[in-house]
């Protein structure tokens, strides 16, 4: 009985959390124009949060925050952006 309901206090956390979660996405219109040439990968994070993926090659850092549908792109050369682009950011 304690464990049934437990579970269901855990799942209905879980679904609150992921709607909040949801609700807080820093992928928007505001933050996407916020981003500035020159700025650094640490700069670019204090305004995105943590990336989605980074991949490095040849001297140059692509990162992405977000996926699917909507998501925002930035390279960096030297640590420093010099190309942004977006998808689904409204």
């Amino acid at each position: 009985m304690f464990f049934r309901r437990s579970m269901k206090w855990l799942l209905i956390l879980l679904v609150l959390g992921s709607f909040m979660m949801a609700g807080c996405s820093k992928l928007t219109t505001e933050n996407y124009e916020k981003l500035k040439v020159g700025m650094s990968y640490e700069e670019v994070t204090t305004i995105l949060g943590a990336s989605t993926e980074c991949s490095e090659a040849l001297g140059t850092k692509s990162c992405t925050w977000g996926s699917g549908v909507k998501y925002i792109k930035v390279k960096f050369v030297a640590d420093k952006a010099i190309f942004f682009s977006n998808k689904g950011i409204q």
